[in-house]
């Protein structure tokens, strides 16, 4: 197959493939969805809007690398192999609550395997969990009785802030260990939004809109560093990863979908494109 631009039928067909042994939407928890995480949209439905539109600006599978910043978490691993039911493995440019932890020594590396005359997609951001029955920062994981933290990264470094803002906090000399670098940037990089975090009405809703601010200025750094060696164009979708349990399908709020050249100019913004 090759997707070619303005064939309808060879990405849907596409991703009807990809999600043929997916749960069906569910109108219900649908809502429930809405409810918490206003204009989310189920994988099946992002994954079919952002490969029609990028099959308009020449993406196909053959000429598209894609690479995500996602957590390390096993169910970000669904968005990842959604997209990489169309455009074949992606490139990992993240580590723990999903922030870009590879830099610009990743991106460079990444940008070196883009297809030659060929295009990127990176997709990235933090993840959220939403039980059946609403609620956030829990999730059913298949085979686990226990209904678990997601993100627990993202839960750890908000009690580290909300120790500091609240009062609490351990006074300690210890330098953050090595063998755990990733969670102190983590918490550090969030601990600009305590104010907003100790504010919002739900602590857990907000969290990961907050780690997505720090994520996104991380990304757009790295990415303005490393542009020119993106060839014929870069796609960015940022947004809150949702992770749902087995019966259900996961979500995506999109947040930002632009389309860069090789210098690092946005040619178009095509964020209301994808929420239409």
């Amino acid at each position: 197959l090759n997707i070619i631009a303005g064939d309808d039928k060879d990405v849907n067909e596409k991703v009807k493939e990809v999600f043929a042994n997916s749960p069906d939407p569910d109108a219900d928890f649908d809502k429930i969805v809405q409810a918490n995480f206003p204009g989310a949209l189920n994988n099946k439905d992002l994954v079919t809007k952002v490969v029609d539109i990028l099959a308009l600006k020449g993406y196909s599978e053959s000429n598209c690398l894609l690479a995500t910043s996602l957590c390390c978490d096993e169910l970000a691993r669904q968005l990842e192999n959604d997209f990489n039911g169309i455009y074949g493995h992606n490139f990992n440019l993240g580590g723990l609550a999903g922030f870009p932890f590879a830099g610009n020594t990743g991106f460079g590396a990444m940008a070196a395997h883009i297809p030659d005359d060929g295009f990127c997609l990176i997709a990235y951001g933090p993840h959220v969990g939403l039980t059946t029955d609403g609620i956030v920062g829990k999730v059913e994981r298949a085979g686990i009785e226990l209904v678990d933290d997601c993100c627990g990264s993202a839960m750890k470094a908000s009690d580290y802030v909300k120790g500091i803002t609240d009062g609490g906090a351990q006074i300690t000399t210890k330098i953050q260990e090595f063998t755990d670098f990733q969670q102190g940037a983590v918490q550090e990089l969030i601990l600009p939004h305590g104010k907003r975090l100790s504010d919002a009405e739900n602590r857990m809703v907000e969290l990961p809109y907050a780690l997505y601010e720090s994520q996104n200025m991380l990304m757009s750094r790295i990415v303005k560093k490393g542009s020119t060696g993106i060839k014929r164009g870069l796609a960015l979708l940022g947004g809150v990863q949702i992770n749902t349990g087995p019966d259900t399908l996961d979500y995506f709020v999109p947040l930002r979908f632009v389309f860069m050249n090789y210098r690092g100019f946005v040619l178009d913004d095509m964020l209301s494109s994808l929420k239409e």
